[in-house]
């Protein structure tokens, strides 16, 4: 039986046949026991910390949970943290904020990040394999190479591509929705709200528009309920979101806090400053419309035009010559 089966693959694949055969059912089998790898299996010593039979559980009362950080779902990689986070502190922060940035902001983000990306890597090589090897046996080396390859290369960019995009659409909806929160905020503190409240009542009423704003805000409402520094919590803030337009917002609260200068004065001031700089960039986009169009007006109406202009002409230039 192990003969026929050489014998078939030598005839199908070559040579090379059984070591591809071997290849292959290796990663199938290694996919298959990699789910098993990365399941945390449950600690024995578990038992002593949880709450034995004689203790009396109290009814938990039922109070409104929010989540300071987002949960991961995924796979335990902890054993593989090494192979999957940079070892250097700076890129580990910097890839970090990256993720938090494109709305990832979980503890294990970087490393689902590097495991997507060598998980899709694994794909791209597997899948160039069978092609090359077993649907197209005909290749030259260099259709083979391009066709091993350029998986690999698509594999390892898509997941960049992928956090890249979600931070451009991120960093779109902030920009967009930030005058507004202002707006809203001014009108919260000058209702006699304190400045905690109104962040809170701000990040509640943009939950439809701009859900990704109203998230930050959130964040900045429970960590100043839990006592951190206002002005550290801002400078997460503005670092998180990554918008220049939050930066200087937040430098003049904070500096309206350590000078003692009303937070609702600065509020109009800036407020008043985001309101005319949207109409700013809307009246630039409206001036630049005329620039843009002037390309397809020459490609769609001059030529037409000058058919119907110069045609009736050639027509006739071309019967008499004729």
């Amino acid at each position: 039986m192990i003969t026929g089966l050489i014998n078939t693959l030598t005839e199908l694949l070559g040579p090379s046949g059984p070591i591809i055969g071997i290849g292959v059912v290796g990663i199938f089998l290694v996919t298959l026991t990699l789910p098993f790898i990365l399941v945390k299996q449950k600690d024995p010593f578990d038992r002593i910390k949880s709450p034995t039979h004689s203790q009396v559980k109290k009814p938990a009362k039922k109070t409104a949970s929010v989540n300071l950080r987002e949960t991961s779902k995924g796979p335990n990689l902890d054993k593989f943290s090494a192979f999957l986070e940079p070892q250097s502190q700076e890129e580990l922060s910097k890839s970090r904020m990256t993720l938090m940035q494109a709305g990832y902001r979980s503890r294990n983000a970087v490393r689902n990040y590097h495991f997507a990306q060598f998980a899709l890597i694994a794909l791209g090589l597997l899948g160039g394999l069978i092609y090359a090897f077993i649907i197209s046996r005909d290749l030259a080396a260099f259709d083979m190479a391009k066709v091993i390859i350029i998986p690999i290369i698509i594999g390892y960019a898509a997941p960049i591509v992928w956090v890249k995009r979600r931070a451009g659409e991120r960093l779109s909806e902030l920009e967009n929705g930030f005058p507004d929160s202002l707006d809203l905020m001014l009108v919260c503190i000058e209702a006699g709200q304190s400045f905690d409240q109104s962040i809170t009542r701000v990040g509640v009423e943009l939950s439809h528009s701009y859900p990704n704003l109203s998230d930050e805000f959130m964040i900045v409402s429970n960590e100043m309920r839990a006592g951190k520094d206002k002005p550290t919590v801002l400078k997460d803030f503005a670092e998180r979101c990554g918008v220049q337009d939050i930066k200087s917002f937040v430098t003049v609260l904070i500096q309206s806090t350590t000078f003692g200068t009303s937070i609702g004065e600065s509020l109009r001031v800036y407020a008043g400053e985001m309101r005319d700089k949207r109409i700013m960039n809307a009246e630039e986009k409206a001036n630049k419309l005329p620039t843009k169009m002037t390309l397809c007006t020459m490609m769609f109406t001059v030529p037409p035009l000058m058919v119907m202009l110069v045609g009736p002409s050639v027509y006739q230039i071309m019967q008499v010559l004729g």
